[in-house]
């Protein structure tokens, strides 16, 4: 099975996550550093779709200005685009099988598309 991360290696939870993934033998990574290689916002959309939550649940609140920049009430397509602008507003990691999506907080969350 294949499995992309978009993750960050200064987070704890994402390199919780990325453990998982390594550890089991049925699973090729794809590691992509979003903050090097963001996604656009078609693919984020496609990944909170499938994940089944909204943009505005994806955004990273903690340690950003999303609220400083109104971004909570934003509408989708508004968040999208400054997610994509900086990445930093993306909350990590997302992770994506065959199985579908998952923003994984916590990191167990990954179990649930393997």
């Amino acid at each position: 099975m294949k499995a992309t991360i978009w993750h960050n290696p200064k987070c704890g939870t994402s390199r919780k996550t990325l453990a998982i993934l390594e550890s089991l033998s049925k699973v090729d990574v794809e590691v992509v550093e979003y903050l090097k290689d963001p996604p656009t916002a078609q693919k984020l959309a496609q990944l909170y779709k499938d994940a089944g939550i909204t943009p505005n649940e994806g955004l990273r609140i903690r340690g950003t200005d999303a609220v400083d920049r109104g971004l909570p009430d934003a509408s989708a397509d508004e968040v999208l685009a400054a997610m994509v602008a900086d990445p930093i507003l993306i909350e990590r990691p997302l992770v994506e099988t065959d199985k579908g999506a998952r923003l994984c907080r916590p990191q167990d969350t990954v179990l649930e598309i393997l």
